[in-house]
């Protein structure tokens, strides 16, 4: 028979594994908050209709704020007269110049009418693929500026300069004949024409612009993406729909919109993790 053993007081005590185990308190649960505000991938249903939604409300909203027709064109020459003031009314030279080279005013024509949309989305949907863990906050920024803008336009009506009174600027989609712009003609009914303050053309724009230069990898594609706002801006003061002033309410939207993305994730949204475990 072996030695009796004798348990001592150090064998009854429990394994320090066990007790650390025990002691350690439970790891708390993310909060609601917090779990509303970790990035995760976005799931494509769901952003597809959020965007159609949001923009089927924005053009409602936009079309159905009043139009203030003599607010928006005292509005109008307040703004040429405060631009002449601070000496960057230039707005009616270069509408003559362009206009003088039809090649080159028909295309600004159908850049304005089109690639406002189609680079937003294009920006959209690059976001979503490369960069799911930045896209919802990068989104917000977009949706905040947008919203910013109902606000400017039912409180500040103003006509762009083509539809001023005595102003001398040309209508280039008019003596044009652009086909498929909202600006003028017939299609005109269909949107609100004294809605110009501020520029969602140039907010837009410089919200692409600042996307791609973050985060685009290629020298070239953030040049390109450097150029798109500052060639937007020259298309909208050539075609006679938006003054420069127009531009800064654009950039004062964008502005607030990064601030309220950036209270809401606690990071500018480009410096959020760039990919994100897919949804379960």
């Amino acid at each position: 028979m072996g030695a009796p053993t004798t348990r001592t007081e150090e064998d009854s005590r429990p394994d320090a594994t066990e007790a650390t185990a025990e002691e350690a308190p439970p790891q708390a649960r993310p909060t609601l908050l917090e779990r509303l505000r970790s990035p995760r991938r976005p799931r494509i249903w769901f952003e597809i209709a959020l965007i159609a939604v949001s923009y089927w409300t924005y053009s409602l909203i936009r079309n159905a704020v009043p139009e203030q027709r003599h607010a928006a064109l005292r509005n109008a020459d307040w703004i040429w007269e405060t631009e002449r003031a601070l000496g960057i009314a230039v707005e009616q030279s270069v509408n003559h110049a362009v206009n003088g080279v039809t090649w080159l005013v028909v295309m600004m024509n159908y850049y304005y009418a089109t690639l406002h949309f189609v680079l937003t989305i294009g920006v959209l949907v690059w976001l979503y693929r490369s960069h799911p863990g930045r896209y919802a906050a990068t989104r917000m920024v977009l949706f905040a500026t947008t919203g910013a803008a109902l606000l400017g336009y039912y409180l500040f009506p103003l006509a762009p300069p083509r539809l001023m009174n005595g102003g001398h600027f040309i209508d280039t989609v008019q003596v044009h004949e652009t086909w498929g712009s909202m600006a003028s003609g017939n299609l005109a009914e269909m949107s609100n024409q004294y809605a110009a303050m501020p520029s969602m053309h140039i907010g837009w724009s410089v919200w692409c612009g600042i996307t791609i230069a973050m985060l685009a990898r290629p020298l070239w594609a953030k040049i390109l993406g450097a150029l798109y706002p500052v060639t937007t801006l020259v298309v909208i003061v050539s075609t006679a729909n938006h003054f420069w002033l127009d531009a800064v309410g654009g950039l004062l939207c964008l502005t607030l919109g990064f601030a309220l993305s950036y209270a809401w994730y606690g990071r500018v949204s480009y410096h959020l993790p760039k990919l994100t475990p897919s949804p379960a």
